[in-house]
């Protein structure tokens, strides 16, 4: 946020952790929405990156000289679930650009926040929420979900089981390496060589 200049604009990738935590995390979500304008919040579905079962986000904001008046930038943050429902992976499914076009149209780019649109559907995958709804949430949480997620025993929208069986890889992989980074903080001598999957 620092290295912004005034009229600058910045996406910004951070894990889920970043949009939740308490202490240090809350003041920065609390000076963001204050001093910048928090205007969209990607949510990016797991399996994009390299470490598995990594969950993250891209925050979009503009920041602006401070106002006279002490009132916040932010009036409102749109959010773009694009984690519920969808499933990638490094090699069989990888993310491509054309997975961002309904984001990309919503986002309206060059266009001001006021000309965009909520989803029709309530469980749609763009919603907005004003600063005070933000600043009432609990420590300012802005990891925020609303969406459901397909039911996995309904045929026409199942997984696969290889897709399945692939994300619970990745998700004890990724448990197991913060145990283990856990555990050398303590002083523990663990050597947990990782896991290669095919």
């Amino acid at each position: 946020m620092s290295l912004t200049a005034v009229g600058g604009r910045a996406a910004v990738v951070l894990p889920d952790n970043v949009l939740f935590e308490g202490g240090a995390g809350e003041k920065v979500r609390r000076k963001l929405l204050d001093e910048f304008d928090l205007h969209t919040i990607l949510r990016l579905p797991t399996g994009i990156f390299y470490a598995g079962g990594v969950k993250a986000n891209v925050l979009f904001f503009d920041k602006k000289a401070p106002r006279a008046d002490g009132k916040p930038h932010t009036s409102e943050t749109w959010v773009y679930d694009f984690r519920t429902g969808q499933h990638f992976t490094l090699k069989q499914r990888p993310l491509t650009r054309a997975h961002l076009d309904d984001f990309v149209a919503a986002y309206r780019s060059g266009e001001p926040p006021s000309s965009r649109v909520e989803s029709e559907d309530e469980n749609g995958p763009f919603k907005k929420f004003t600063y005070d709804e933000l600043l009432a949430r609990d420590k300012v949480n802005l990891d925020i979900t609303w969406m459901k997620a397909p039911a996995l025993d309904d045929a026409d929208s199942g997984l696969p089981p290889e897709v399945i069986a692939e994300e619970i890889v990745r998700d004890l992989q990724s448990a197991l390496n913060e145990f283990t980074a856990i555990a050398r903080s303590l002083g523990s001598d663990v050597d947990v060589p990782e896991a290669q999957v095919e």
